[in-house]
């Protein structure tokens, strides 16, 4: 376990080139209704802005213009402006939106729905429903393939990713996963899928050409029950040669050798570490911790924790912006 000074760490980490391309985190408040918003280069907390009810997932536009935001208790997708901090307006999202994608054309958006069983897809610049796909019992995660063609919706219940055709709306095919799978990505070459089981421990790989399982990767953090090793959202690093994996309530982060699939190492942060995000060189990774309502900042070079960021109550979602202007 590394127990860094976090003063020197933090004061050597600011004075590096590759710190100084700046921007913002942007961070879902689950429990206060609100987004808080990280200054990179200061590491706090700049402005704190009101939501719907229940924010969880949040995206940016590709121009990073337009803020998505899925107010779950709302039932609604909220489309706002980052500059002013204004609501524009709503996008039709189906009941309990949870987790989206944005589809690489920038247009559409991949809604699951957690209470109707379905994945909804919205025209955002039409702002209509263009397609319901029924998938498993409670959809969670979401994922959209590098060239656009294949989106992912797993099911926390039925235990499932399931595999729609962009082209057609329709499902193609469905992959068992250990329980709860909560969080899908594609790797950026597009050949394999990455999908975390929060109940079941692990992390399933599929091949992208034949959706069969390459590996199964597993978790052990050395003084922890194993029911506590929940994986849930992770990221892969500039790269790809490693995965940063949150895992809830261990207060882990695992960095995962993505060419062997072993765990090289875990990190300690906040308490109910969910999902996190890079800043723009990915020399740093934000973990939103629900429980301690903090984000811990992560040297990735070093695997290290070098401040831990007061937030709103039970942060969940985390989305990077660069500098504007």
């Amino acid at each position: 376990m590394k127990c860094p000074l976090i003063a020197p760490a933090l004061a050597l980490l600011l004075s590096t080139p590759a710190f100084a391309s700046m921007g913002e985190i942007w961070v879902s408040n689950e429990k206060d209704d609100t987004v808080s918003v990280i200054d990179i280069e200061t590491l706090e907390v700049v402005r704190t802005i009101e939501t719907g009810e229940r924010p969880r997932g949040i995206t940016f536009s590709k121009d990073f213009t337009t803020l998505y935001i899925c107010a779950s208790d709302s039932d609604s997708v909220q489309v706002m402006n980052p500059d002013t901090g204004e609501i524009l307006h709503d996008l039709p999202s189906g009941e309990d939106p949870e987790q989206f994608v944005l589809h690489p054309n920038d247009r559409h958006l991949y809604i699951a729905n957690e209470d109707d069983a379905i994945t909804t897809v919205v025209d955002t610049e039409t702002r209509t429903v263009i397609a319901q796909i029924d998938v498993g019992i409670e959809p969670e995660g979401m994922a959209v393939s590098p060239d656009g063609k294949i989106a992912i919706t797993t099911s926390e219940t039925t235990n499932m990713a399931h595999w729609i055709d962009t082209e057609t709306q329709e499902l193609f095919a469905n992959t068992l996963v250990d329980s709860r799978p909560r969080h899908a990505e594609f790797r950026a070459e597009g050949t394999e899928l990455w999908v975390s089981a929060e109940i079941g421990g692990t992390m399933s790989i599929f091949s992208v050409a034949d959706q069969s399982e390459i590996a199964k990767i597993g978790f052990e953090v050395e003084g922890i029950h194993p029911d506590r090793v929940q994986p849930v959202g992770f990221e892969f690093t500039a790269d790809e040669k490693h995965a940063f994996v949150a895992l809830g309530p261990s207060n882990h982060v695992a960095v995962v050798n993505t060419e062997t699939y072993e765990v090289e190492d875990y990190i300690l942060v906040g308490r109910r570490v969910w999902h996190m995000a890079f800043n723009g060189e990915k020399s740093l990774l934000f973990t939103t911790n629900g429980v301690s309502g903090d984000v811990t900042v992560i040297d990735v070079a070093k695997r290290e924790p070098i401040k831990s960021i007061k937030v709103g109550r039970f942060p969940w979602g985390a989305a990077y912006r660069p500098a504007q202007g």
